[in-house]
């Protein structure tokens, strides 16, 4: 594999604007079935051959084709898979001409590759291999929030309704803009009920949130899906963070008094990394600051989880604040992560937990892909055997990325 550019005449120049504008607009309406060949014929447009749309499977363990006659590629062992673990395009030799895999990314979020193939490749080639793969990531991105079918094709598995219906609420696993990025996982993927995470940007705000309910069945993802729904509705109304908890308190108190749930609600500023927390009855946040864990840097006194309006809850959340400095992150996960056990007992701990993410991180992975192989590490520790949900959330300030 490679990626310097193949010799080449050169396509041609001239490519029929009238026909790749009239494939544009049928993309508009086209089904989900028919991204494939709709792929195709924008990539001949585009004097290309060929081109194979893959997305990613739920677990990232897997690169699944729209096209079904076609078989999945594994995320950890093939050229696909590199360019989507690394965000950058990877070229291999097809013996009568190349295929470059072109990873498909909407904003920060990985949605898998696009496999274009071409009799030889040179920087034209390359550049429109390139505005494919935006043009159906945004595409995918379009299609998908409505597409049972795109939806049942990542999946390797039945889903529980608990899971299903808490799924219907998480929003992408990774958001982001030039100074901060956002990425989060939750397993197990097919059987959660309890745990969920959100992240959300508003203007210069980074909000993110984890939750842990009480329970592993349909009340406690309901619990969850309205903890999240009330407080996307305060966020969304322009409430400040005491104000967000506080909207999750009432409703779970008025709608659904006998449960209530743990978490950790941020907002962090992302022009002056100033970052405002409030934890209820959750395990605190971490900050991550030159390769090394600050002990103790994002705790605070302990208040009741949420959803005791009423009774043991005060009338106002304190809310925490801290400085971060550029390239911080901050670490959010749930009391599964850490207490996964092996066969013998032991536990995967918060010591190899956090030791994992800043080996990562130095290797120069991105945050996404540390939380892939962390998220892969803690299921294989545990023989895919979870006891508890296991949701993980990281995001990071990088001012510098302006």
């Amino acid at each position: 594999m490679s990626e310097p550019p193949h010799a080449s005449t050169g396509p041609d120049a001239s490519v029929d604007e009238n026909r790749l504008e009239a494939l544009i607009i049928e993309a508009q309406t086209a089904l989900p079935v028919e991204l494939s060949d709709l792929a195709n014929r924008c990539a001949s447009a585009l004097d290309l051959d060929t081109a194979l749309i893959y997305l990613v499977d739920l677990q990232q363990r897997l690169l699944i084709p729209l096209n079904e006659a076609l078989e999945p590629l594994s995320v950890d062992r093939s050229s696909a898979g590199l360019a989507y673990r690394t965000v950058s395009p990877r070229v291999n030799d097809a013996g009568d001409g190349v295929i470059v895999w072109m990873p498909l990314v909407d904003g920060a979020e990985r949605l898998g590759v696009l496999a274009v193939r071409t009799a030889s490749l040179d920087g034209v080639r390359m550049r429109r291999s390139r505005m494919l793969a935006h043009l159906f990531a945004m595409l995918i991105t379009s299609k998908r929030t409505y597409s049972d079918w795109l939806a049942a094709r990542t999946r390797t598995a039945t889903m529980r309704l608990p899971t299903e219906m808490l799924r219907a609420f998480l929003p992408p696993h990774t958001i982001g803009s030039r100074r901060c990025v956002s990425t989060a996982v939750l397993e197990p993927a097919y059987d959660a009920a309890g745990d969920a995470f959100d992240h959300s940007v508003v203007k210069n705000v980074l909000h993110t949130m984890i939750l842990d309910s009480m329970g592993h069945d349909l009340s406690s993802g309901l619990t969850t899906s309205v903890a999240m729904a009330a407080a996307r509705n305060a966020r969304r109304g322009g409430g400040e963070l005491a104000d967000v908890v506080g909207s999750v308190d009432q409703a779970l108190a008025r709608w659904l008094p006998d449960h209530f749930c743990t978490g950790v609600l941020c907002r962090l500023d992302a022009n002056t990394g100033v970052l405002h927390w409030v934890n209820c009855g959750h395990p605190p946040p971490l900050l991550i600051r030159a390769k090394r864990v600050l002990d103790g840097a994002l705790n605070s006194p302990p208040q009741p989880p949420i959803g005791l309006a009423g009774h043991l809850t005060p009338a106002a959340r304190q809310v925490h604040e801290t400085t971060l400095e550029p390239g911080d992150c901050v670490l959010l996960y749930t009391d599964g992560v850490v207490e996964a056990r092996d066969a013998d007992g032991a536990e995967f701990g918060l010591d190899r937990f956090t030791d994992f993410i800043i080996r990562s991180s130095a290797a120069g992975q991105r945050p996404a892909e540390v939380l892939r192989l962390l998220i892969h590490a803690i299921l294989d520790h545990q023989r895919n055997q979870l006891r508890d949900d296991a949701t993980i959330l990281l995001f990071e300030w990088r001012p510098q990325h302006q």
